[in-house]
């Protein structure tokens, strides 16, 4: 008698089947490798700068003063009270307020077009090749890597009245002046000041600019001067246009840190700072922490949030349009 086993059918899955889920999660775990390393910083960014914003943003619609500071949340609500107060600037409030806002308006202008021109010119000079080209480089950058606390004490001691260096040059070696002048007060605060903002931030300028000089091919410069161009035609007609997309961008950078500059005011003047010389950042800092009305100073802060947000997407637009024009 015959027996026949009756075998079950083999199954047969082809290699590509089985690879195909692994490869699968293996692509998931890459695309998402990036994002999870950038959650940390995400996470500080939230903690360090968006929470406060939308904090600040809160604030700003409550009478908060010295009363309530050991519970805020607790302040009445005042709704817009605190940016009718900021912008009515026929009272005194606002008309300070007003006056800060030109003045740094006034300074941020002026520093950074120095800075940009101070920059500019220092990098195409030191564009050629010779001799001491990398010390001079890298005392080019020294004011831009001191810290600032340490660069504006500096200064301050040597804008001082009696012993100071400015005045020792100035009055008792060059006798420019009839008499030592006060630097860190009255008018000449304004000059002071712009003094130490150029110096600090002309060497972010230089560094900029230098990195995209490096692109322009050094072809253009040899068939611009085989043609007669001189030095200032190459300048206006190669490194200039040449430099657009990069001096977009560096005069953007440049107004946001200046507008916004608290350190450079606070430490040269302390609290309270010359009316010459009184920036919005100080004139805010002293409107909620020296008169303790952190409603209205949180107020003031959210108007020129949207004052750079404001002027940052107007400028955005505008060079965008001017880069078509350009491509076109």
């Amino acid at each position: 008698m015959t027996t026949t086993a009756l075998k079950e059918p083999v199954r047969t899955t082809s290699p590509g089947a089985a690879r195909a889920p692994r490869r699968r999660t293996g692509r998931i775990r890459r695309l998402s490798l990036p994002y999870l390393l950038l959650l940390p910083a995400l996470l500080l960014e939230l903690l360090v700068h968006l929470v406060p914003m939308v904090i600040g943003i809160a604030m700003s619609f409550k009478e908060l003063t010295q009363f309530y500071i050991r519970d805020w949340s607790n302040a009445p609500w005042s709704g817009l009270g605190n940016y009718r107060v900021s912008v009515d600037f026929d009272a005194p409030v606002g008309e300070a307020l007003l006056h800060s806002f030109l003045v740094t308006v006034g300074f941020t202008l002026l520093s950074v077009g120095l800075c940009w021109l101070i920059g500019t010119a220092a990098a195409v000079f030191m564009q050629d090749a010779f001799r001491g080209r990398g010390l001079l480089r890298a005392l080019f950058l020294v004011p831009y890597a001191l810290p600032v606390y340490a660069a504006v004490i500096t200064w301050v001691f040597m804008f001082q009245h009696d012993n100071g260096l400015v005045n020792h040059v100035l009055h008792d070696q060059l006798h420019l002046t009839g008499k030592p002048s006060f630097w860190l007060i009255g008018d000449n605060s304004f000059y002071a000041l712009l003094t130490v903002s150029v110096w600090k931030g002309w060497p972010f300028a230089f560094l900029i600019v230098t990195a995209g000089l490096q692109n322009i091919p050094g072809e253009l410069y040899e068939a611009a001067a085989l043609d007669g161009a001189g030095m200032w035609q190459r300048i206006r007609r190669i490194t200039l246009p040449s430099l657009r997309p990069v001096n977009q961008v560096l005069v953007l950078v440049l107004f946001l840190w200046t507008f916004n500059d608290f350190n450079t005011p606070f430490v040269l003047f302390g609290r309270a700072a010359p009316e010459a010389a009184d920036l919005i950042s100080v004139h805010i800092y002293q409107a909620s922490f020296v008169t303790w009305n952190f409603g209205t100073g949180s107020a003031m802060s959210v108007l020129l949030l949207l004052f750079l947000l404001v002027v940052t997407g107007v400028y955005l637009l505008l060079t965008s349009r001017g880069r078509r024009a350009a491509d076109v």
